[in-house]
C-alpha cells in the first residue's frame, strides 16, 4: 500500500486481515524476522491521508502468521475496519546499527554513481530493494541526470559492488558496468 509517511516514521508492514472474534489482527511484516514488528509497542496506523497512534497490547507468531491485539480493538468488526492500513513506527525507535550497516529505508532515494573512463556518471536513484536467496538486490531507476532511461538491478554486495554510501550527501558509489 503506497502511503505518504512523515519523515520521522518508517513503514514496517500492514494489517492484512482479522484473527478470531476478539479484535486481533493479522499482520504482514516487512521486518526480518517477521515477528520483529512486535518489538515495537507503539504503532502508527494510516492510509496515506491520516494516521492514528495505537498501542500493541499483545502479539505472537501463529503458524506462518503474525497476529496482534491492539488497544481499543475489541471485536471482529473493529479489526476488519483496520484491514489494509499501513503500520509505521518512529524512526527514533529503531535500534542503532553498527557502522556500515543500513536500514533499507535509508537507501531508498540515494543517487547511484559509477566511475567510468570519462569520470563519474549517475545511473539513477535507488527505488527499492528486493530480498532474494543469494543476496539482496538494489533496484536503480533512471531519473533526471542519469546516463540513460534504463532500470538496473544491482546485487547488494558491500565492498565488491557497493563501494561507498554517504547518507548525508544522498549518494551511493558502485562498481558496475554502466552498459549492463
Amino acid at each position: 500500500m503506497a502511503s505518504e509517511l512523515e519523515p520521522s516514521r518508517v513503514s514496517l508492514g500492514h494489517i492484512n486481515g482479522v484473527f478470531g472474534v476478539r479484535g486481533w489482527v493479522k499482520v504482514w511484516s516487512d521486518t526480518s524476522p517477521p515477528e520483529g514488528i512486535l518489538n515495537y509497542r507503539d504503532w502508527w496506523l494510516g492510509d496515506g491521508r491520516s494516521w492514528k497512534r495505537v498501542k500493541v497490547l499483545d502479539g505472537k507468531r501463529q503458524g506462518k502468521l503474525i497476529v496482534a491485539q491492539l488497544d481499543g480493538c475489541d471485536d471482529r468488526d473493529q479489526a476488519a475496519a483496520l484491514r489494509g492500513l499501513q503500520i509505521a513506527v518512529s524512526k527514533d525507535s529503531l535500534p542503532r546499527l553498527p557502522q556500515g550497516e543500513y536500514y533499507w529505508h535509508q537507501l531508498v532515494g540515494l543517487e547511484v554513481y559509477v566511475e567510468t573512463h570519462g569520470g563519474e556518471q549517475m545511473l539513477g536513484k535507488v527505488d527499492h530493494l528486493l530480498e532474494t536467496g543469494a543476496n539482496d538486490v538494489i533496484v536503480v531507476r533512471a531519473c533526471e541526470g542519469s546516463i540513460d532511461d534504463r532500470e538496473r538491478l544491482l546485487p547488494w554486495i558491500p565492498e565488491q559492488v557497493v563501494k561507498m554510501i554517504d547518507l548525508g550527501a544522498g549518494r551511493m558509489q558502485v562498481d558496475w558496468d554502466p552498459e549492463f
